[in-house]
């Protein structure tokens, strides 16, 4: 019977380098996937002559090799940055109000405000000091979370404090007159699922922070690239792994782990998991019901499921030029009422907000020669789609999918004529591939009370632990950060067995 220290459950970006970090450790390890290949969202399909990049749109926390930020910190000390090329983005993000407005932001302070303050020269000054304040809360954040600075004062940290508790919609109504203006500035609460009224301020401003200090980068090759990089690395450390091998149930004994039962019946001896599956999954479907803590059960109730996804996937016959795209980050919104636009994230109206991304803007060999593709995506909640009867299902998906490109032709009106290949993704595509509640992309809804700073990676079995989306927060760095977070704290634990 084999004997590892620790399983990983699911080989998704928090799995993947948890299992790496416990291996370059010297650990035995087993990681379980139930796919054919590595990654979760972070992959690709291929369709015809293009291989589409399934969900990675900006790469945030990268930095440069001369200022690394902490996800190339992350991804050197698993020993895979030379396995890897990044491609910088030249500019942050397009901003789209067809008929009415159009911006796009570079990739520094000065040139955002010198941009914006040209677009509304009546709020320059309100401009230059929302920027100062961005940049201001975020260093006071970093120096005192991130590094653990023990006097956390308000004296020592005012600007945090003042700010920390204060939701960003009404941030920007101190600074702010124009609605629009407002909007291009909060654009980011797409990429984080919560409204800006909902959405804490200190979450838009390390958004902000980070990305225009370290500017945003994708990958060559696309996020299958570096889970492939990440698994290769498991694989020389020392790893084992088996695809197409889902966990059945998580053996507890005594109010500990004691190892994992495959979807094939073998039993797996080890003192530690790690799951990278939902804890919603892992508590209520891979656990005898008897074994887990009330209080676990207790806790899952005060939580929500987040937003799934609706993803149009479009290889074109041409160049993006030929488009008319010439951003590779293009968000296209028909209001500046970002309540009532995330209301529709509940039904099955169309939305009028999208975002477009192509990376053969900053990398010409992303597609084959003479062609490009984008990525048109979404947010939206799963229910509505859980609710259509199977047979009405292909119609809704076809009568969703028209209506975003029809707003995409908004922005680009040569788009549909040049489309060669194109796929569609639904919230139940979402559930399907990636076995998370609700098809959810970003685990819980991100807000406060369900963020990073109030979830725990560990659980009140003894030696299980979690790693990613559902505990760490939702998008790349924070799923790719909480591997190793996670990993590390299993480290600890074994040295203290």
């Amino acid at each position: 019977m084999p004997v590892y220290d620790a399983v990983v459950i699911g080989a998704g970006n928090g799995g993947l380098t948890a299992a790496l970090t416990l291996a370059r450790s010297g650990r035995k390890v087993l990681l379980l996937e139930r796919h054919n290949i590595p990654g979760g969202c972070a992959t690709s399909f291929v369709r015809g002559r293009f291989e589409f990049e399934v969900a990675l749109h900006q790469l945030s926390g990268m930095g440069s090799p001369e200022r690394p930020g902490p996800l190339r910190a992350v991804l050197g000390e698993l020993g895979v940055m030379d396995r890897l090329e990044f491609v910088p983005m030249e500019n942050l993000y397009r901003v789209v109000f067809p008929g009415t407005f159009d911006v796009t932001l570079p990739t520094n302070k000065d040139g955002i405000i010198k941009e914006l303050s040209t677009m509304f020269p009546g709020e320059a000054d309100a401009v230059s000091r929302f920027m100062d304040l961005v940049y201001t809360f975020s260093m006071e954040m970093v120096q005192g979370l991130f590094f653990h600075d023990p006097d956390i004062s308000k004296e020592k940290y005012p600007t945090y404090f003042r700010y920390v508790f204060r939701n960003t919609q009404e941030v920007l109504d101190e600074f702010f007159e124009n609605p629009l203006l407002k909007s291009i500035l909060s654009v980011y609460w797409g990429y984080v699922g919560v409204p800006p009224s909902r959405l804490p301020f200190g979450d838009l401003a390390i958004m902000l922070w980070a990305y225009i200090e370290f500017v945003p980068y994708h990958l060559r090759g696309g996020s299958q690239a570096m889970s492939n990089a990440l698994l290769d690395a498991y694989l020389e450390a020392g790893g084992e792994v088996r695809f197409n091998c889902a966990a059945r149930r998580i053996v507890v004994d005594g109010g500990a782990v004691k190892g994992v039962v495959t979807e094939q019946g073998d039993r797996v001896e080890a003192g530690f998991v790690i799951s990278n599956a939902s804890t919603i999954h892992t508590y209520i479907d891979l656990i005898d019901r008897n074994d887990v803590p009330p209080s676990e059960l207790e806790a899952l109730k005060s939580h929500t499921i987040g937003p799934s996804a609706f993803t149009l996937y479009m290889g074109f016959d041409c160049e993006p030029a030929e488009i008319g795209i010439h951003e590779t980050t293009n968000f296209i919104t028909t209001t500046v009422d970002s309540d009532k636009a995330f209301s529709l994230w509940k039904t099955m109206e169309q939305q009028g907000w999208a975002l477009l991304t192509c990376y053969d803007v900053s990398d010409p060999d992303f597609s084959p020669p003479g062609t490009c593709q984008a990525a048109l995506v979404s947010l939206l909640y799963g229910d509505p789609w859980f609710a259509v009867p199977s047979h009405e299902y292909a119609e809704a998906k076809y009568r969703y999918a028209e209506g975003m490109l029809q707003l995409a032709e908004r922005v680009f009106p040569k788009i549909r004529g040049h489309i060669e290949e194109v796929e569609a993704a639904t919230p139940l595509t979402h559930l399907r591939y990636l076995g998370h509640p609700g098809g959810a992309i970003y685990g819980f809804d991100q807000y406060a009370k369900d963020s990073a700073y109030f979830l725990t990676n560990r659980s009140a079995i003894r030696g299980l632990y979690f790693a990613g989306s559902w505990v760490g927060g939702g998008g790349f760095q924070p799923t790719l950060t909480s591997g190793r977070s996670t990993a590390r704290s299993v480290l600890k634990a074994l040295k203290n067995k």
